[in-house]
């Protein structure tokens, strides 16, 4: 059969080895086929995920940045000073922090007896026991004692001691 017509020659059955070659190579592509279906499948839930996941991330940073917008906004860059005893935390009158011999930080030392500012926080009539505040200067923001004498002024770090405010 060296040559063959068109419409008369009948082809001739697959020997054994060829209708296995066919089935492995069949089976081959739909494991392919198979396979990459479902690697669609994750790709797809995948870029899902991470869809939502930068659209939470983007609305939280929104909402930290509003937040921090709006306490920046409403937040006072003035704070005030109490002279108080450290050691029992109690407002004394401004004059113990005025008077005397500083020692650096805020902190003075009158009759034997070291006296610090208390910045911020709630602060009473001489006495009362303070809180919420902290001794540590705060950076940047206008200090006032309750008598009116600023202690630094606001604004690139500067720092004025002992002027008065009027």
């Amino acid at each position: 059969m060296r040559r063959q017509e068109p419409g008369e020659t009948t082809p001739r059955q697959p020997t054994v080895a060829e209708a296995r070659a066919r089935d492995k190579a069949r089976r081959a592509r739909e494991e392919q086929a198979r396979l990459a279906a479902e690697q669609a499948e994750k790709d797809e839930a995948r870029r899902r995920t991470r869809r939502k996941a930068m659209i939470g991330t983007v609305a939280v940073v929104g909402v930290v940045g509003l937040v921090a917008l709006g306490y920046a906004a409403l937040s006072s860059d003035e704070v005030q000073a109490t002279c108080i005893d450290p050691e029992t935390e109690v407002v004394v009158d401004d004059s113990y922090c005025t008077t005397g011999s500083p020692s650096g930080g805020g902190m003075f030392i009158y009759a034997g007896s070291s006296y610090r500012y208390y910045y911020g926080g709630n602060t009473g009539a001489v006495g009362t026991k303070v809180s919420g505040g902290t001794v540590v200067t705060p950076k940047g923001a206008t200090i006032t004692t309750k008598s009116g004498t600023t202690i630094q002024r606001g604004g690139f770090g500067s720092k004025i001691s002992g002027s008065t405010g009027s």
